[in-house]
């Protein structure tokens, strides 16, 4: 499911989304991306109810029409440090900085 658009104006949105936070262990990663006001995909919906195959093409996709993207990660000896929660706020902190 596609969010509805927050803002009309001249400001840029980016999604940005979390993995990894089930994992017992490794690290947390999250996503950042800028995509064209007007992209539109019809296989572009939630990511937990995609395909392995569908993920994939969509990454090649996105990647390609993307303004922007980014990867954010935190270590496991990160998410020891400060908690999970704390770890995956952290890792889509570091995805919209790198945009």
């Amino acid at each position: 499911m596609l969010l509805a658009r927050f803002n009309e104006g001249n400001l840029i949105e980016a999604g940005c989304d979390e993995a990894g936070r089930g994992c017992l262990a490794g690290a947390v990663f999250a996503a950042a991306v800028i995509l064209p006001a007007n992209f539109q995909n019809e296989i572009l919906t939630d990511s937990k109810k995609l395909t392995e195959k569908k993920r994939d093409a969509l990454r090649i996709i996105i990647q390609k029409e993307a303004i922007a993207w980014s990867v954010g990660q935190v270590s496991p000896q990160e998410i020891d440090e400060i908690n999970i929660l704390n770890a995956s706020i952290l890792a889509m902190h570091r995805a919209l900085d790198q945009l």
